[in-house]
């Protein structure tokens, strides 16, 4: 799936629609339209890069609200994580980061951490970004 659909089945899945919705609960709903969402999957609790990825959020707190951004975690096999995984088509044996926008489509996505300079650039270009930062 190009990111392109990926984008466009998260933002179905995020408004109420599709499998997710019919199956109960979609985790990431509660964000349309009002937080950017960096998912982080990874197979493990231990994973590394998660663990980086946590690491560069917490050193960047004050930016990371200022752009309204949040982490949701797709860890392990539990309902909720193979839910997020499969609405993004990643891999429950690999990491990857996410970034989605408030509209519900994938801005970024890279199977590292994404350092905090990375996220913030690529927000800050984002025309939805650009009102808020005039208003």
């Amino acid at each position: 799936m190009r990111s392109g659909q990926v984008g466009l089945v998260l933002a179905a899945l995020m408004s109420g629609g599709g499998a997710m919705a019919a199956g109960g609960s979609n985790p990431l709903a509660a964000y349309l339209w009002k937080s950017r969402v960096l998912v982080i999957a990874a197979p493990e609790a231990d994973d590394p890069r998660l663990a980086a990825q946590r690491q560069a959020l917490a050193s960047a707190r004050t930016g990371t609200a200022e752009r309204d951004l949040v982490a949701v975690e797709a860890v392990g096999h539990d309902p909720r994580a193979v839910a997020i995984r499969k609405a993004l088509s990643l891999p429950a044996d690999g990491f990857r980061a996410v970034l989605v926008g408030k509209d519900g489509g994938a801005k970024l996505s890279a199977d590292e951490p994404i350092p905090p300079q990375r996220l913030f650039s690529t927000i800050d270009a984002m025309p939805m970004r650009r009102d808020e930062m005039r208003r």
